[in-house]
């Protein structure tokens, strides 16, 4: 077994021991301390001032040894009294889609009266060019928020990676740390596609003539002239907006009669494509699309119904079926 997967497998057996929870308070039995490359070249150091001064009888080398000695051991203790009695709190994170990075809001408050500086947050294991650490500091009887990105794997609901809270204050020469695993979720949505094709046609309701339909432009048909007093939603924009472009001082508004007799369905199995990620896709471009123009659409996925509405709430629930789909 190789050293790099057998370091990999003890440290996974490790955070997997750890309890998950959002807050933490940072005390003696959950923070470590090493010396850094520095530390051990410091040391080093001191030994060979040690042998010479020895050697030599230099009452000065005996001196500088442990003038120096000294304030290694002064600053290991600044160092890991700086990190311990933070507490540590994790904000929800908002859902994002996927190939994109959450935000990870942490807010780290002490009661000390002094303040600390130089405190690190980051993701064990990520690579820190796309996740790098984050550094701040603390005043002295309140609290700051760090932000700490985290490029999630995919869709769906994931468990937050273990976090690493550290600090190299104030000499450099010792390293202390602490590793936090969060209980909060982040949801991903799937990825929308970057060029989806125009709304599927509406569906007549029951009862009608099914004369309302959804054009190329992913507008519904069927739109009157502006009449005063007509809702500022019920105005197509970007017909509005063809027309002011064109010289011309025209709106128009939705039909709310031809609106009630169909629905907008954006059914996963009339999505034109094979795979299950491309028509998850697809479905999500088609949601933000609609959600974008105001329309009422409902969602059809493998063993859900969501009914025809709109808002944010119901953009929400669409987005989140298709992430859990």
């Amino acid at each position: 077994m190789k050293l790099p997967s057998l370091r990999a497998r003890i440290q996974t057996w490790w955070h997997n021991r750890l309890p998950r929870r959002d807050t933490l308070t940072l005390t003696q039995r959950n923070v470590y301390i090493l010396p850094t490359r520095p530390g051990w070249m410091l040391a080093l150091t001191l030994l060979l001032l040690l042998v010479a001064s020895i050697n030599y009888q230099l009452n000065l080398g005996y001196l500088l040894t442990f003038l120096l000695a000294g304030s290694a051991v002064v600053g290991m203790y600044v160092c890991h009294g700086n990190l311990r009695g933070i507490t540590l709190h994790l904000n929800p994170p908002d859902p994002v889609h996927a190939s994109q990075a959450t935000v990870l809001e942490i807010r780290l408050t002490s009661e000390r009266k002094s303040m600390r500086y130089g405190i690190g947050m980051g993701v064990i294991g990520a690579d820190l060019a796309h996740a790098p650490l984050a550094w701040t500091d603390v005043p002295a009887q309140a609290s700051t928020t760090l932000q700490v990105s985290w490029p999630v794997p995919g869709r769906g609901l994931h468990a937050l990676p273990p976090l690493n809270a550290l600090t190299l204050f104030p000499l450099g020469t010792f390293r202390v740390w602490a590793v936090w695993r969060p209980a909060a979720t982040v949801l991903v949505y799937p990825e929308p596609e970057s060029h989806p094709p125009p709304l599927p046609p509406g569906e007549p309701q029951a009862g009608s003539s099914g004369s309302a339909r959804v054009q190329s432009t992913g507008e519904f048909d069927g739109v009157r002239a502006y009449r005063r007093g007509d809702p500022i939603k019920a105005v197509v924009w970007k017909k509005a907006a063809q027309a002011f472009a064109a010289g011309r001082d025209e709106l128009v508004s939705r039909d709310a009669l031809s609106t009630q007799r169909q629905q907008l369905w954006l059914d996963h199995a009339q999505c034109g494509h094979s795979g299950l990620e491309a028509r998850l896709s697809r479905l999500t471009a088609w949601v933000l699309m609609a959600d974008r123009l105001g329309l009422d659409y409902g969602l059809r996925v493998p063993g859900r119904e969501i009914a025809p509405d709109q808002g944010p709430a119901h953009r929400a629930r669409c987005l989140e079926a298709l992430a859990l789909c």
